[in-house]
């Protein structure tokens, strides 16, 4: 009887431990497509989150994946129901289409997510020499 009764505790448990709702992020948007983007003109997008689970979120980490995109990042916790962000700026050096990752790093279950910056670097029109 006393085998049941610690196994029935121990199912509880581990049943409460697995529905208690930790950090949830929530992004308003995790993909921005800035559309046609002139060359040489840096574009930025702030990503912002909620924090809808119960535990302060912490942002350990925010990867991309080249040079040419920087992130900045809420460094403080994020406590239940409030917000904080991600910003990234991609330099739009080099003409063609683009789809930049920026993975960010946390305390929530999964541990990550990425987000994208999109769009497509077009080259400026040369204006006329004047005479």
């Amino acid at each position: 009887m006393k085998v049941f009764v610690s196994a029935l505790v121990l199912l509880l448990g581990l049943t409460t431990v697995s529905f208690a709702q930790k950090g949830v992020l929530k992004f308003k948007e995790e993909t921005r497509n800035f559309g046609k983007v002139p060359q040489g003109t840096p574009v930025t997008h702030e990503f912002v989150f909620t924090n809808a689970g119960t535990d302060p979120i912490v942002l350990s980490n925010v990867t991309v994946s080249c040079g040419c995109t920087t992130p900045v990042w809420s460094k403080e916790p994020v406590m239940p129901g409030k917000t904080g962000s991600v910003k990234a700026t991609f330099n739009a050096a080099a003409a063609g289409p683009f789809s930049k990752p920026v993975t960010v790093f946390s305390n929530t279950e999964g541990g990550s997510i990425t987000l994208y910056l999109k769009g497509e670097v077009v080259p400026k029109v040369a204006k006329p020499a004047s005479k």
